[in-house]
């Protein structure tokens, strides 16, 4: 059975959707206003793994993750380039995708776009006008902190140490400096809708319950993201009426030691990365930590990452087609139910690497290489030919399979001094050989 940490209450609970044979989840998404960086691709990449899961366990499962093109961030960018908003939000909309795509993210079910759902937070807020949650000032909507007693139970923070944190505007129109916009006027050269409050657009916060319950219905299974949404993000989600049984957050991502931030000049953009290295190396080495545990990044990071991936595909190679059994994958499965437990996956996967290198039974050892490749697809790990993986970091590939040739020959002939030779150029050049079951395999060191 499935455990998660739920944010709201603190504690491990089982996964019991409201309905058992659907589950609803929605994952905050990205504001496109630049190309992402590797914090942002952590919660793509973690509840993607989840998804995975959850639709193993569950006949049906429906995935929302969102896209905010309306922000300030977006409209400063765009005056910047002298370009429209939405050339902004399509340009970086389209980097996102291209970015998760190479890092194995599948697609969520569902994508909605906030600017296609400004009639519904228009709704949202007259129905929040209407129960004295919220009210009109100055061309704005606010929502009344006070109107709702249990803000603070998911941050777990008494209201009145909340100012802070929420980075709020102190106006004078505000009832309470604490209260948070809902809906803000447009000048003529933002974007902007028409409204009962004049012409104008939404606050971040009303975005993603308007798109919730437009796509999932006014109760959810599971609420995701980084740990940052936490408040004020979701806190008022909640206040707004977003309704959500499990609230699952992943921990910051900080690059050797530091928050990463455009003055220390630290942000690793992932597109960057993927100019060096793999983007299923990026993926592994976003899931070496637990989820709710900070990552730091460093520069031994993506090395590690990627010789991990070396030896978990040195044991696929020349392994031919067979069934896995369920005893084999059970370890890395039972990993996944803990609490999305990625780095006991992980070493998981490496107890069954290890064996099917010991098992001397050609059957055996492909029934435990394809639990390997098997379990590894739960983590969106292993799918690739595993030739072409340990290829993939050579220079020359076509001098190594010589040298390789060459050496099975000499070894053939019982040339040894020759076969010894050549391991030491093949070495020279970054490539381990191992030969096993009359077979020779090679790879290229991290």
């Amino acid at each position: 059975m499935l455990r998660l940490f739920n944010s709201m209450g603190r504690k491990l609970e089982a996964v019991t959707p409201r309905d058992p044979n659907h589950v609803r989840m929605y994952v905050c998404g990205p504001t496109v206003y630049s190309y992402a960086h590797i914090g942002n691709a952590r919660p793509a990449v973690i509840f993607d793994v989840l998804a995975r899961r959850l639709r193993a366990l569950f006949p049906r499962v429906t995935y929302a993750r969102n896209i905010t093109d309306i922000d300030d961030k977006i409209i400063a960018a765009a005056a910047a380039d002298c370009i429209s908003c939405d050339a902004v939000a399509a340009r970086f909309t389209g980097a996102y995708h291209e970015d998760l795509a190479a890092l194995g993210v599948a697609p969520p079910d569902i994508e909605p776009h906030a600017t296609d759902h400004i009639p519904q937070m228009i709704k949202m807020i007259e129905e929040l006008i209407e129960r004295d949650h919220a009210y009109a000032a100055e061309g704005h909507v606010l929502f009344h902190i006070p109107s709702c007693p249990t803000y603070g139970r998911l941050s777990g923070a008494n209201p009145d140490e909340l100012l802070a944190g929420a980075r709020v505007e102190v106006a004078p129109w505000k009832r309470d400096p604490r209260d948070f916009v809902l809906w803000k006027p447009s000048d003529a050269g933002q974007p902007g809708w028409d409204s009962p409050w004049g012409r104008g657009r939404p606050g971040w916060h009303i975005e993603c319950s308007a798109m919730i319950r437009a796509h999932l219905g006014e109760g959810i299974d599971i609420h995701g993201g980084g740990i940052d949404l936490r408040f004020p993000h979701h806190e008022n989600e909640i206040a707004q009426g977003t309704d959500a049984r499990f609230w699952v957050h992943n921990g910051h991502v900080t690059v050797s030691g530091a928050k990463m931030s455009k003055s220390l000049g630290n942000v690793l953009l992932v597109r960057d990365l993927l100019s060096e290295l793999p983007g299923e190396a990026i993926r592994y080495a976003l899931l070496s930590a637990h989820y709710r545990q900070p990552l730091d990044w460093t520069p031994e990071t993506p090395r590690a990452a990627r010789a991990a991936l070396d030896r978990l595909y040195g044991a696929l190679r020349d392994q031919p087609q067979a069934e896995a059994r369920a005893e084999d994958m059970a370890p890395v499965l039972a990993a996944l139910d803990d609490d999305l437990n990625t780095p006991g996956a992980l070493a998981a996967l490496h107890g069954l690497a290890a064996r099917v290198h010991s098992t001397a039974d050609p059957g055996r050892r492909a029934e435990l290489a394809a639990a390997l490749r098997e379990s590894g697809a739960f983590m969106g790990l292993l799918q690739q030919d595993a030739r072409a993986w340990a290829q993939s970091g050579a220079g020359d590939a076509d001098r190594i399979e010589a040298l390789v040739t060459a050496r099975q020959q000499a070894r053939a002939s019982k040339d040894w001094a020759r076969a010894d030779a050549l391991r030491a150029d093949l070495s020279a050049l970054g490539v381990e050989v191992e030969d096993a079951g009359g077979a020779t395999r090679w790879r290229v060191r991290a």
